[in-house]
């Protein structure tokens, strides 16, 4: 069980770190490139990776969710550590599978 959360601290972390700071960058040098489509966004989420506040952000982001997972409190361990991270996991699959199948049927 320590292991899984230890995963959804991490998956978890990354999704949020990508997304919060990291989608402005992303966005930013859309008028200036001359990719089309998906290259852009991959291009600008690609970018953010190697950026040191993306993983200062993830630390910060797992370091607080890992606390969480260990809190002593039941209540505040659903509230704070499964809640989130399940919901963050879970609309990131959604959106990937949705992201997957248009790209397949169109």
């Amino acid at each position: 069980m320590d292991y899984l959360k230890g995963v959804l601290c991490g998956l978890t972390a990354i999704i949020l770190a990508e997304l919060v700071p990291g989608a402005s960058p992303a966005f930013r040098g859309i008028s200036n490139t001359k990719a089309t489509g998906l290259a852009i966004l991959l291009s600008g989420l690609l970018e953010s990776l190697f950026s040191p506040v993306f993983w200062i952000a993830a630390i910060a982001i797992f370091a607080l969710f890992f606390a969480a997972s260990r809190a002593g409190h039941r209540a505040l361990r659903i509230f704070l550590f499964w809640i989130p991270t399940l919901t963050v996991c879970s609309l990131s699959a959604a959106f990937a599978l949705l992201l997957t199948y248009f790209i397949i049927r169109f």
